[in-house]
């Protein structure tokens, strides 16, 4: 782990001004992934600027289109267990709390998790080729052990998968992230924040040197009624997902009036397709229409050896998960989920 300088900002401006006055420098909230990437010599910044006291805004706070804002600086737990979240974006809570451990989410921050990075053994292994940490070395996923790697939008650079729970809630709850920087502010329409690795696989998302996350915007429908996330890891606690699915339905009866799907544990980015979504618009909520549904969703999905179990069980997530959004109550604990 290398030494490096710490400073700690005021205010959103002042840690702007002070990362353009540094080289090679990092923002810093809950460390969470960022600290291990330091630790395993795969991030070398010179100066940590510490910015968990520049945003003043409350964890979650009502917008005038009727939707929510979230502080990126709010942690995980903060956010997933706020009674506005619970009560109008069950989605997210359960996502959220279906991340990492209690105590990691008690530290992380909401713009923090967007920007983890991917969980690639290969990435975490300095002595081999690895083209998102070393561009132009090789990628030895392909031809590697490749078990939870990415099935689809993958690259000949790179079939790294992107690691975020909450990311595939907001993807499907179509959120917009607002970022501020030395040009000034904007906003970024989720669906554009992330990126896939075609021959840039080093770089994870559309961030501009030197901004920041402020915070993220929900609109203000978030699928209350009829909504589930679904989560197939190895293990029940503390495993990043083989496959998950993030979905929300708005129903007239049985009949779909409006779909989301959202894909995790498959690609370089939360993984989603409209055109899936159009395809359920006015049929009915039934395993066969969610089957068509992911055969959209999954086409043109490419295995490699060892993870070419994923295309099929991406195809059963997504149909389970479409039949548990119809009944949430089969989330609750202790409670057997639809087949």
């Amino acid at each position: 782990m290398n030494n490096f300088d710490y400073l700690k900002a005021g205010d959103i401006q002042d840690a702007i001004g002070k990362s353009g006055s540094c080289t090679d420098s990092s923002y810093i909230g809950g460390g969470t992934n960022l600290l291990d990437l330091m630790k395993y010599d795969l991030a070398h910044p010179t100066t940590l600027i510490d910015i968990n006291h520049a945003g003043t805004q409350d964890a979650v706070t009502e917008t005038e289109n009727g939707g929510l804002r979230l502080s990126a600086f709010a942690t995980n737990a903060d956010t997933a267990w706020h009674p506005l979240i619970e009560e109008k974006y069950p989605l997210l809570s359960k996502a959220i709390l279906a991340g990492a451990s209690a105590q990691i989410r008690n530290m992380a921050t909401n713009g923090g998790n967007l920007l983890q990075r991917t969980r690639c053994y290969y990435f975490y292994d300095a002595n081999v080729p690895c083209n998102k940490r070393e561009p132009g070395s090789g990628c030895s996923a392909i031809l590697g052990y490749n078990r939870i790697m990415a099935i689809l939008g993958t690259s000949e650079h790179c079939i790294a998968v992107f690691p975020s729970d909450m990311c595939i809630a907001l993807a499907a709850l179509e959120a917009t992230v607002n970022v501020e920087g030395p040009n000034g502010p904007r906003s970024i329409v989720f669906a554009d924040f992330h990126r896939l690795p075609g021959d840039t696989p080093e770089l994870d998302n559309n961030l501009l040197p030197g901004e920041i996350i402020t915070s993220i915007d929900l609109p203000p429908q978030g699928f209350s009624d009829n909504y589930s996330y679904l989560k197939l890891r190895d293990r029940n606690s503390y495993a990043f997902a083989l496959v998950s699915v993030a979905t929300g339905l708005e129903l007239d009866g049985d009949i779909i009036r409006n779909a989301r799907i959202a894909l995790g544990g498959v690609a370089h980015k939360p993984w989603r397709v409209p055109e899936a979504e159009e395809f359920l618009v006015g049929k009915a909520a039934s395993e066969e229409n969610f089957a068509q549904a992911a055969d959209i969703i999954l086409r043109g999905a490419t295995g490699y050896q060892y993870n070419d179990f994923k295309i099929e069980l991406a195809k059963r997530a997504i149909i389970r998960n479409g039949m548990m959004a119809l009944h949430p109550e089969t989330q609750l604990p202790g409670a057997l989920p639809s087949a």
